[in-house]
């Protein structure tokens, strides 16, 4: 499967939620939509990641934007992630990584001289059409969301 291009169409995928539904990305046509890919539940960076995106989630809507959070934990973990932080939009479980693998954020890491894989810290913006709009890779936290955010604004 070959990595997603900025202006080309993201081919239509489905995840588990945290809710114990399956979500499609098609089902949100006709909205924005924001995937941020985060390595892992209840950690301090992606704590503060999926906080700020709460923070904004009224202001995403107000843009017409639909938040999606993507990480390799199960459903169970996001359910209590979730739950801890209030997060009011839902959490996928991307155990196998295909997703990840299809956006390109599944990379060799590096931590401590332990050489392993993992999820690098990515935001994509995806089109009412489902065209992929704009990209941020390697992401660092501060300041991030509100530049998606100004992003998704019309």
């Amino acid at each position: 499967m070959s990595q997603v291009q900025i202006g080309q169409p993201v081919p239509d995928f489905e995840l588990p939620s945290s809710d114990g539904t399956l979500i499609r990305l098609s089902q949100f046509r006709g909205r924005k939509v924001v995937l941020y890919f985060y390595p892992k539940d209840m950690t301090p960076t992606c704590t503060q990641e999926s906080c700020d995106f709460r923070d904004a989630n009224a202001s995403f809507g107000e843009a017409n934007a639909v938040v999606l959070g993507i990480s390799p934990d199960p459903v169970q973990s996001h359910a209590k992630f979730i739950a801890k932080h209030h997060l009011p939009f839902p959490l996928l479980a991307d155990t196998d990584h295909k997703v990840a693998e299809m956006f390109g954020v599944w990379q060799e890491k590096k931590t401590f001289g332990k050489t392993y894989m993992g999820i690098v810290r990515s935001t994509f913006l995806i089109d009412e059409q489902g065209v992929l709009a704009k990209e941020w890779r390697n992401v660092k936290v501060k300041g991030h969301v509100e530049e998606v955010l100004a992003a998704a604004r019309p």
